[in-house]
């Protein structure tokens, strides 16, 4: 997990990830002696077991506002996005985020509404419910058409401004865990973004977001531009061992801020 400003970032906190496939505990575990006999080459202790990376990060949240460190928003690519538990989980902590999802992402528009079909007089009475169906992020970007599209610059880039075509839709998640989540009740609104370049045949990035309109589409996409840096040191500390980079990267970080100041 890394926190972000417009000039640098820096890793704060982060889990050892294991696989289901390591975890002897999980079904999906390979055969128990090559799991300990692996487990035991990697120094991995032998209570941390497989948990998800979308509760991970909600765990380090959770461990940054205990240091005191209230993220204003998240951002996270769609490994995390895709998870409907992680983006329920950061909008009960009262987060908001812009975090990527896939094309077939469950979707409702904003206009859909819950109603009750007639009752016949036998058996339990309806109660209300979507009568649409869910449509995919790619059916409901593509059927508002190109007519939807806004050329965005949202920030310079070392070639020249970051310039494309984005469509900024209200939508209603609908995948299955969200609709547990708000059983009889209205599901919540947010943005559906979708990257449409010119030249492409239909929309090539999506992400749901619940920033505030006020933010616009520039300001939006200029933080989700920001991950590429977080990626940039991530692959830093990767190729080297990682305290040693983290304190060189924190002097160096704030010697940036510094003059940025």
């Amino acid at each position: 997990m890394h926190l972000v400003t417009d000039v640098a970032s820096c890793p704060v906190n982060w889990r050892l990830f294991v696989p289901e496939q390591w975890d002897a505990a999980s079904p999906r575990a390979e055969d128990p002696a090559a799991v300990t006999a692996r487990r035991r080459r990697c120094r991995i202790p032998a209570d941390v077991g497989h948990v998800p990376k979308w509760q991970l990060a909600l765990d380090m949240i959770d461990e940054l506002e205990s240091w005191g460190l209230d993220p204003p928003l998240v951002v996270a690519d769609e490994g995390y996005g895709q998870a409907g538990a992680f983006r329920l989980g950061l909008t009960g902590r009262g987060i908001p985020y812009v975090v990527g999802v896939r094309s077939d992402t469950a979707l409702l528009g904003a206009g859909a509404c819950r109603t009750v079909a007639p009752y016949r007089g036998t058996g339990r009475r309806p109660v209300p419910r979507y009568r649409d169906k869910p449509r995919s992020a790619r059916q409901i970007v593509t059927a508002a058409g190109r007519r939807a599209l806004h050329t965005v610059t949202w920030r310079p880039g070392s070639k020249g401004p970051l310039r494309s075509r984005f469509a900024a839709l209200r939508v209603r998640p609908a995948g299955r865990m969200i609709r547990r989540a708000h059983a009889g009740e209205e599901l919540p609104e947010c943005w559906l973004l979708a990257e449409w370049p010119p030249g492409e045949p239909e929309p090539v990035k999506y992400w749901l977001s619940t920033l505030p309109r006020r933010w616009g589409l520039e300001r939006t996409l200029s933080w989700i531009s920001q991950r590429r840096r977080c990626v940039r040191d991530h692959e830093r500390l990767s190729e080297h061992h990682e305290a040693m980079v983290l304190w060189a990267m924190i002097i160096l970080m704030g010697r940036r801020l510094a003059r940025s100041n």
